[in-house]
This record gives C-alpha cells, sequence and structure tokens, in this order.
C-alpha cells in the first residue's frame, strides 16, 4: 500500500486489505472474500490496517491534530468513509496502550457503523486521566473490527422460556 507522502490523489480509492481477512464458505462450498472498501475524505486520511497478520482490528487512523482536556471528551476525524461487505458491521473498539498509558478510551464502547452508513468515521474519544493528551495526525487512535451480523425477525409473545438464571442481573452472578 502507498503511502499519504504523494497526497490524497496518489492513493488507490478502493483498499483491498491482504492479511487478516475472513473467509467462509457459502452456499456453494466456495472461499468467499470480504472487502472492506475505503474512500480517502482528505489528504491526512490514512487506509485503516492491521498491525499484525491474524489480528481482530484494525487501526483508525486520526486525520487532525486536537487537545482532549482531562474529563473531557471529542469526536475525532479519520477523513475516511467505508462500504462494509454485506451483512456485516463494524465496531469502534479502544487501543489499549491508549487506555492503559493515557487513561484514553472510546466513549460509546463499542461504536457501531452499520453496513449502509456512508459518512466520516468519526471516534468520540475521552480523556479519564489527570492531563490534558494531544491528539497528533496520524496517531492510532482505534480499531475497526468487522464482524458478521445476524437479522432476526421480531415477534410479540405472552411467554418466554424460562432459565435457570431467569431475571438475575445486574451482581447475579456473585463478586
Amino acid at each position: 500500500m502507498k503511502s499519504l507522502q504523494g497526497g490524497c490523489g496518489d492513493l488507490p480509492r478502493i483498499s483491498r486489505i491482504h492479511y487478516g481477512v475472513w473467509y467462509t464458505k457459502n452456499g456453494g462450498g466456495k472461499a468467499m472474500n470480504y472487502v472492506l472498501k475505503v474512500k480517502l475524505l482528505n489528504m491526512d486520511a490514512q487506509i485503516p490496517s492491521y498491525a499484525h497478520k491474524g489480528d481482530a482490528g484494525l487501526d483508525l487512523f486520526s486525520s487532525i491534530e486536537l487537545m482532549i482536556p482531562p474529563g473531557k471528551s471529542m469526536l475525532v476525524s479519520t477523513g475516511i468513509s467505508i462500504q462494509l461487505p454485506k451483512n456485516t458491521e463494524a465496531q469502534v473498539r479502544p487501543r489499549s496502550g491508549l487506555a492503559l498509558k493515557h487513561q484514553i478510551t472510546v466513549l460509546n464502547t463499542p461504536g457501531t457503523i452499520d453496513e449502509g452508513y456512508r459518512g466520516e468515521i468519526g471516534v468520540i474519544l475521552i480523556n479519564h486521566g489527570e492531563h490534558p493528551f494531544k491528539i497528533e495526525k496520524g496517531m492510532r487512535i482505534a480499531q475497526l473490527v468487522v464482524k458478521p451480523i445476524i437479522p432476526v425477525e421480531v415477534i410479540v409473545t405472552e411467554k418466554i422460556n424460562e432459565t435457570e438464571r431467569n431475571e438475575g442481573g445486574f451482581g447475579s452472578s456473585g463478586r
């Protein structure tokens, strides 16, 4: 993949991620390749990428610089829009290193991106730390995990099956 040094016009408009791609059996028993299409919206946008072969999440990068004050949240631009494969969603998840070292995390984790959304991907980051945190252009700010969805039919019923747990909710399993 090309870097951004040549500007947005030098980059491919559609990126195929070459490793970490899902393969599954469809009805005919043939392997099916899931492709994430990425549109770069500005010169500072970067293509999401897997850091290592076999990683679940693609790194998302900031396309802007900003400072997040302690206790505050801000929307961070990635400069990209995406087209997800059919019957999938994308989840925006925190990066563990930012959380551990700087107390920076994704506020609405996981953030859900529906298959039909075509707007810019933004990441809501919150600073749980005691000091302001600077987001720099090109900084890895979150992970994007693409997952299959299972559409369901919703029906109204008078009775649902009982289970051992039943209505046991918050704290029902002990400590």
